[in-house]
């Protein structure tokens, strides 16, 4: 079972396989891992203890960020996200712990969980991924139906005001670049920062 893996200069987690969109683009429709060599299905979601006892195989201090991202979405399992990243900060004060999400924390966790994130979480990276409440459903498949888009915007303002960094992600090559515009723009008026993330093929 892959719980952390490498990727890049960072270690991600892997804790569940839940999500609350299926999103047609999602490397995981194509692929059984994003780093070549790690399988990212679950046969189970891995325990707290598990979790621990995984990162007390790595050397923290190699990293430049933990993130919260594996074949799921993280804030299924939010409280246990929060349990570790504190864990973690006393294990190794001032390392860097981003989540990786597709921003409905709040409707999956049914409360507004952005407070508990601060002096936790250092980022949170939310894939935007549509310009409108329309097409977001179309591409993402939300549980949630079209209410998701405002929810995730909700969420972005709010985090912004626990958490050092919020941004708004696309991925290119799954929309048009005018529609990408839009998606700018979404993250100005939010006030959160954005970012054009690589399509992994």
């Amino acid at each position: 079972m892959t719980i952390t893996y490498e990727y890049h200069t960072s270690l991600y987690v892997n804790i569940t396989n839940r999500c609350s969109n299926a999103c047609g683009f999602c490397v995981r429709t194509k692929h059984d891992n994003v780093n070549g060599k790690d399988d990212l299905w679950l046969d189970r979601e891995p325990t707290l203890a598990e979790i621990k006892t995984d990162f007390e195989k790595r050397d923290l201090s190699k990293y430049d960020a933990v993130v919260f991202c594996g074949y799921g979405e993280p804030t299924e399992r939010f409280d246990d996200v929060i349990a570790i990243s504190k864990w973690l900060k006393e294990r190794q004060p001032g390392i860097s712990i981003r989540i990786n999400t597709n921003g409905q924390a709040d409707l999956i966790n049914d409360r507004d969980v952005t407070p508990e994130m601060e002096g936790i979480i250092d980022v949170v990276s939310i894939s935007l991924n549509a310009p409108n409440a329309r097409e977001y459903q179309e591409i993402c498949h939300s549980r949630f139906g079209e209410a998701a888009f405002d929810a995730i915007q909700q969420f972005a303002k709010s985090a912004k005001n626990y958490v050092k960094k919020v941004v708004f992600t696309v991925v290119d090559k799954t929309m048009p670049s005018s529609d990408i515009e839009l998606c700018r723009k979404i993250a100005e008026n939010c006030g959160v920062d954005f970012r054009i993330r690589a399509y992994i093929e």
